[in-house]
């Protein structure tokens, strides 16, 4: 597909709450270089420009994204701030992390507020779109979520959402406030335990958001994980493994979102191509 028609559009939208996202997004986790070598500065500004040029409005990200030398709310907020009204970021509390980088015990409560403020100062802005609470461990997110509702009701949050959770958290959380999307890992590797959560989310008209649908079983390793049947389409259809898996997701149901990441301009555009890729009934049926 040429360049200058791949859009982010072309996979369809999903509402969150009252705000318009196009399907395919952008995670920012990468941004920061995510282990390996420091993130280009410029070359990341750059990427997330090209991004929103290009159709992208849905950014995911958190506080906790940053490495020595950056961090991807910084980034984003040096990029693409003043904000475009149509712009929804969404970022994650709960886990958090000292300025060395080591993690830190899951938040309490009473302390999700001052992530959120942390959230809000980074990337500039007077309310954050939609926050996702990243549940560690927790039996209920009954107390943290309730914490969270508070937040929205005092204008902080428009939206809530979760993520890393078991089923039974977003009937404990739905009890409380309405939850926006879940965000799971899930994908054509690692769906068979989550199938049942993004039919139930469907059914109640909550975006399923999969992290590691592209990556699988490498995570933060970053990367493609291997598969012969994703790798025999992407041969099909002259496109990517990446792309493949991208397009298995969008055809999960009309409430998946895609948020792939990356630091790279060129995985960009192939990554919003996906949106575009249109897997058969058979190949479909293949990947199951």
């Amino acid at each position: 597909m040429p360049t200058n028609m791949i859009s982010a559009e072309s996979a369809g939208t999903w509402t969150l709450g009252d705000l318009s996202v196009n399907r395919i997004g952008f995670g920012a986790m990468r941004l920061t270089g995510n282990g390996g070598a420091p993130s280009d500065r410029a070359r990341v500004i750059g990427l997330l420009r090209q991004a929103v040029d290009l159709g992208v409005n849905h950014l995911d990200t958190a506080a906790f994204y940053f490495s020595p030398l950056r961090s991807a709310n910084e980034l984003i907020n040096s990029a693409l701030s003043p904000y475009a009204d149509d712009l929804v970021i969404t970022t994650k509390v709960g886990p958090g992390r000292d300025p060395s980088g080591e993690w830190l015990p899951l938040a309490r409560p009473d302390q999700l507020r001052g992530q959120v403020e942390e959230n809000l100062r980074q990337l500039g802005r007077d309310h954050l779109d939609v926050v996702n609470l990243r549940q560690d461990g927790l039996d209920s997110v009954a107390e943290h979520f309730g914490a969270l509702a508070e937040l929205r009701d005092a204008g902080l949050i428009r939206h809530l959402g979760l993520s890393n959770i078991r089923p039974h958290h977003l009937a404990q959380a739905q009890a409380i406030a309405p939850v926006v999307c879940v965000q799971n890992t899930y994908g054509v590797d690692t769906r068979r335990t989550q199938d049942q959560l993004v039919r139930t989310c469907g059914e109640q008209n909550i975006a399923f958001v999969p992290f590691f649908a592209i990556a699988g079983d490498r995570r933060e390793a970053g990367g493609v994980a291997t598969n012969t049947a994703v790798e025999a389409i992407a041969r099909t259809h002259g496109a990517t493994p990446a792309q493949v898996r991208i397009a298995w997701t969008l055809s999960r149901g009309p409430h998946l979102l895609a948020i792939p990441g990356t630091g790279n301009p060129d995985h960009l555009v192939e990554n919003l191509a996906a949106g575009a890729l249109a897997l058969s009934p058979d190949e479909l049926a293949s990947l199951d």
